[in-house]
């Protein structure tokens, strides 16, 4: 065992800043006065409230706490910067108020640590709102110096990899993420208005289903069961409306063995609900209203900048069939190839690569839309009626002879944001469309789905006419905080362990 005030490192092997931090720690201890014993500090105020209410709290006495992020002055009377969770606010220190040895000691605090102050809210000649220091009391020692140039933490990798200097450092950072919850609550908000039920479901599954991705897998020692990390809770949430519950939603973590990248996370946060009686049209509706709700909310506008690009999220959304969008970005129709050979052929012609010789007609026309048009959707674009080779949980669309889904996915900025069906409620074509996913498994597609039996007995029972939704929170934070890449709205993104 080590004595519990032992330091872990030699301190003449420190750099120099972190020594000094080390030494004064080390004099407080020696003087009794242990910052870490402290337990509780009753805070009265935070900055912002004093900021935006000084005409209601001027010359009252006030306790606040937070981290010391600047200090001016070194004779008689000093000024410091102090930070907590709503803003910054300016405190006062003058030697007459404090004393000598108190004063002394505020002057030998670092950058970085953390202290409560109890003082009167007042103006300075300047017309700085400001807290003039009667008292105060170190709650920590930061025993490490905040990034140089705090106001500006830029390294990207240090951002992610140590948020919480990132949070400590850059209030604009602070400021998405608190925007991010409120998206959630707004979403949770209009879903409860709208009679949703918020349920929960399983994160380990038997079968990894609900979603087209490869899974992570774990084990289950009580059981010695090999698990999936769900990629969707898709067909649990189905199962509850086959029980009746009739509108469910769940805001929870999936987990997904995938590639990373700026619009990628291998565990990201999805939002899925399932509406009974209602379709894909009924999805298309409420996911216009979830999307211009927040905008407005966080924006106070539903005309933004994202990246430079003015993007509108008035409803209604466009309407664009994938054929379509095809057509209107290559010229190839769709319509008219009535085999698989002649899709190929055309696809192939136009200048596809990587065509298999077994692709159908409805994974060319995805290809092609991936390829060549999907990039193009900049303004907020419901891409509607998929090919049924994708879309196995999918209702065949009507008049389409089996090839077309009423499934959509909505399109902003070139990107996917949500993915909608009228849910297959059949169980005997649910059943066959699961076969043809194990044999596309069989030939080695790792991301086919896994049959659910348990599912189809389900919908054996009789499943009403149903559509589900899914909206991925993250790419929407991303939309509506303008951020460019998925990391900057994840607290704490995947990355790679450093060296040593």
């Amino acid at each position: 065992m080590t004595n519990e005030n032992e330091q872990p490192e030699r301190e003449d092997s420190l750099p120099e800043q972190m020594r000094i931090r080390r030494e004064k720690l080390n004099k407080l201890l020696e003087e009794g006065r242990d910052p870490y014993l402290i337990t509780r500090c009753e805070v009265t105020h935070r900055a912002g409230d004093i900021l935006s209410a000084f005409e209601n709290l001027e010359d009252e006495t006030v306790t606040i706490a937070g981290r010391l992020m600047a200090k001016r002055g070194m004779g008689k009377v000093s000024f410091s910067d102090l930070r907590d969770r709503t803003g910054t606010i300016q405190i006062f220190s003058r030697l007459d108020n404090l004393g000598e040895e108190a004063y002394q000691a505020w002057q030998e605090l670092d950058l970085g640590d953390l202290v409560a102050v109890t003082g009167q809210v007042f103006k300075t000649r300047m017309g700085e709102i400001s807290v003039r220091n009667s008292d105060w009391t170190l709650l920590a020692k930061s025993l490490r110096p905040l990034p140089e140039k705090f106001h500006g933490l830029r390294d990207t990798d240090t951002r992610y990899r140590k948020r919480y200097l990132d949070l400590m450092v850059n209030t604009d950072v602070r400021d998405t993420f608190e925007k991010r919850s409120r998206i959630i609550r707004l979403i949770r908000e209009e879903l409860d208005r709208r009679a949703y039920l918020e349920v929960e479901t399983p994160l380990l599954n038997t079968v990894a289903g609900g979603a087209s991705a490869r899974p992570f897998t774990t084990h289950h020692n009580a059981l010695d069961l090999d698990l999936f990390l769900r990629v969707s809770p898709e067909l649990y949430l189905k199962r509850l409306i086959v029980g009746g519950m009739e509108r469910v939603y769940e805001i929870g973590r999936q987990f997904r063995n995938e590639g990373m990248s700026t619009r990628h996370n291998p565990e990201f946060t999805m939002l899925e609900l399932y509406e009974a009686y209602g379709d894909y049209h009924t999805m298309m509706e409420i996911t216009e209203a979830l999307f211009s709700l927040c905008c407005l909310e966080i924006n106070g506008s539903l005309e933004i900048d994202y990246q430079g690009r003015q993007i509108s999220l008035k409803p209604p959304f466009r309407r664009l069939s994938m054929i379509d969008a095809v057509r209107e970005h290559t010229g190839l129709d769709f319509n008219s190839y009535e085999t698989d050979l002649q899709a190929r052929e055309a696809a192939r012609d136009y200048g596809l690569e990587e065509i298999e010789e077994n692709m159908s007609w409805g994974e060319l026309l995805n290809a092609c839309f991936e390829t060549y048009a999907e990039e193009h959707l900049i303004q907020p674009t419901f891409l509607i009626d998929y090919p049924i080779e994708i879309s196995p949980l999918t209702k065949i669309k009507p008049g389409t002879g089996g090839r077309l889904t009423e499934r959509f996915e909505i399109f902003v900025v070139g990107r996917e944001h949500g993915n909608a069906y009228s849910e297959l409620n059949d169980p005997f074509d649910q059943r066959r469309r699961f076969a043809d996913q194990q044999r596309r498994r069989d030939e080695g597609d790792e991301e086919a789905q896994l049959p659910d039996e348990d599912f189809v007995e389900a919908l054996e029972y009789g499943m009403p006419p149903t559509g589900g939704l899914g909206i991925g929170i993250d790419r929407l934070v991303m939309l509506l905080t303008n951020q460019p890449s998925i990391r900057d709205v994840l607290l704490f993104p995947t990355m790679r362990p450093q060296d040593g």
